[in-house]
């Protein structure tokens, strides 16, 4: 079996009782008071019995059976969907998106719930994951009617939940789509007529309908994104009497990928018959022939966007514990530092334990930073104050891109140190490396790809509100070194770096306003992933600096010999070598910059043919 669920849920713990403000969180009405802070240790063992026990014993059938298409319909592993079930019904799934009823489980514990779900199988939790973000977009945008046509099935489960964004002729450029939407006698009700493909869950057979969330143009309607319009679409035509029939649907067939095999990525045709039925979400386009439905979509796609980082930290930390598992056991080798001692682990050689260090604080750095995310969604939604509200909505929509891009870059690399550390059995499809290697890369691709989600930070996210939002999350950073930096102790040459970096991230700022300023656009895209990248490294260096102090307190009340004094040393550890050797990369990526490199730019098509 070459796949191993191996997860370790303390640092999830940590994050949760003594890290974020959960307390803020369970005080808001919306809860109820149905959790607290001692519920945290019960909801996560829970939880971690459910993965090991129900979820990762599916993984193998994802890779051994995976998705299939025949005759027209897709069919998932029954394990798949008995899991799935069983998830929705003991409420770790959709549910949850019902915003408008009281006593659903905080973003802020979810989203860590779901990804120590999804770290004993990816490939299940687009099932489980994708029918509580369809539903929340009805929920704010969509009739009274049409709310309780679908919303009661959404959000059980009963039925799934996809996104209709991508086509032959239109991936990353979204409003180049040619799906047309054509008016009809009923206000309210299209006729659809187009072709979408890699839309994730488009079909399945453990459900009794698919709803899609379907991006069209109204006949007539304006040109690129701003004339498209969202839809819901059904697989099955949803009569007012609840009955299904026939809605013109055509699944013609699924991608055949190098990872996530049990994950179904379609292809669909909607209209073959021209008979495929569609209520629009709000309201037609205006007389300019603008629509809604970018914003309307947004909702989900930056939902995905988290789920996307998560799905990348989850799979990561499992292949760096699998392979800290195997060190453990495995003897190679001799210490250079003790040669006459005789064989060892290979745990305990240096380059081993560096791959480890790396994925561990790596890991831990992206895992913060989704975490603060996922109270951002809560004090978003739900805080009383709306100062408050606006003020999560502000960070949120700074660091999405972040929580998108950035695990989802580094959990390739992660994944290949986690195979490298088990030598050439780490190459081997016995061995769970190899599985994670094959899922992660698509993550980068996926909900816009990281270019894209690094033009939207510069292009966006510096300049909304006149840039003082962004600057809010630098002045955030800047706040936290000073208030801590004169009582660093034994972290000062962290701190020191952490201003280091924080003052070359603002000269990148410069230099890159400058090359707007001076017609240089180009070398803006030539950069602008490394720019995110630094952005993240910047930000998770804050963050793991603020858990450090935390834990260095904690390891002060603690004997050595206690079990948790390792734990919160490794936090410690973990802050050390993130600040010493991942966070220099800002100045670096500073005077790459400054320096300001053509070639990229300076090169004609045909130098590539060679």
């Amino acid at each position: 079996m070459s796949y191993k669920y191996a997860y370790n849920t303390r640092d999830i713990q940590f994050i949760l009782k003594e890290w974020l403000p959960l307390d803020e969180v369970l005080s808001y009405d919306h809860f109820g008071g149905n959790y607290s802070r001692e519920d945290v240790d019960l909801i996560l063992e829970q939880v971690r019995k459910v993965a090991e026990e129900v979820v990762a014993p599916t993984a193998q059938d994802g890779e051994s059976i995976g998705a299939r298409w025949e005759a027209g319909k897709v069919y998932i592993p029954p394990s798949f969907a008995a899991a799935h079930r069983f998830l929705q019904d003991q409420g770790w799934g959709a549910s949850n998106f019902d915003v408008e009823r009281e006593g659903t489980l905080p973003f802020t514990i979810l989203g860590l719930v779901w990804e120590i779900l999804s770290a004993a199988n990816p490939a299940i939790m687009a099932y489980v994951a994708n029918a509580g973000p369809v539903a929340r977009v009805i929920q704010l945008y969509a009739s009274e009617e049409l709310k309780q046509k679908f919303l009661p099935n959404l959000l059980t489960g009963v039925w799934g939940g996809a996104m209709g964004m991508t086509e032959p002729t239109a991936g990353s450029d979204v409003g180049d789509l040619l799906s047309k939407a054509f008016p009809t006698e009923i206000p309210g009700l299209y006729k659809i007529k187009g072709q979408k493909v890699f839309i994730t869950a488009g079909d399945r057979d453990d459900v009794e309908n698919v709803i899609h969330l379907y991006l069209a143009r109204v006949q007539g309607a304006a040109p690129g994104t701003k004339g498209l319009s969202l839809f819901i679409l059904p697989k099955y035509w949803v009569n007012d009497d609840g009955t299904l029939e026939d809605n013109d649907v055509q699944c013609i067939g699924i991608e055949h990928k190098m990872g996530l095999k049990g994950s179904a990525t379609t292809q669909l045709i909607m209209g073959d018959n021209d008979n495929c039925r569609a209520w629009l979400i709000g309201n037609p386009p205006d007389e300019k022939g603008v629509g809604q439905g970018i914003m309307q979509m947004f909702n989900m796609m930056n939902e995905a966007r988290l789920d996307t980082g998560r799905l990348s930290v989850a799979v990561a930390a499992n292949a760096y514990w699998n392979a800290k598992d195997y060190g453990r056991d495995r003897i190679q080798g001799r210490l250079l530092t003790n040669p006459k001692a005789g064989r060892v682990s290979i745990n305990k050689h240096e380059d081993v334990k560096r791959m480890y260090m790396l994925s561990k604080a790596t890991t831990e750095a992206c895992r913060a930073l989704l975490s603060r995310c996922y109270f951002f969604e809560d004090a978003r939604e739900f805080a009383p104050d709306k100062e408050r509200r606006e003020w999560a909505q502000n960070k949120l929509d700074m660091l999405t891109p972040l929580c998108k891009a950035y695990p989802s870059d580094e959990v390739w690399g992660l994944v290949a140190e986690s195979l490298q550390s088990y030598g050439g059995y780490g190459y081997c499809e016995e061995y769970p490396a190899a599985n994670a290697a094959r899922d992660c890369k698509i993550w980068s691709i996926w909900e816009g790809t990281n270019f894209i989600q690094s033009m939207d930070l510069i292009g966006r996210k510096w300049t909304q509100g006149k840039g003082v939002i962004f600057e809010g999350i630098l002045k955030e950073v800047e706040e936290f070194i000073a208030a801590n930096k004169d009582k660093g102790g034994e972290r000062e040459k962290e701190f020191e770096i952490l201003e280091k970096a924080l003052a070359a991230y603002r000269s990148i700022q410069a230099t890159i306003a400058g090359y707007a300023r001076s017609d240089k656009l180009g070398l803006m895209a030539v950069y602008a992933r490394r720019i995110l990248t630094t952005t993240a490294q910047l930000y998770c260096g804050y963050l793991l600096m603020d858990q450090a102090l935390i834990a260095s307190s904690r390891m002060k009340e603690l004997s050595p010999d206690n079990h948790d004094y390792n734990f919160y040393l490794g936090k410690v550890l973990s802050a050390r070598y993130y600040l010493n050797n991942v966070v220099p990369n800002v100045w670096h990526v500073a005077e790459l910059i400054e320096i300001g490199d053509t070639s990229v730019l300076d090169a004609p098509d045909a130098v590539f043919d060679f």
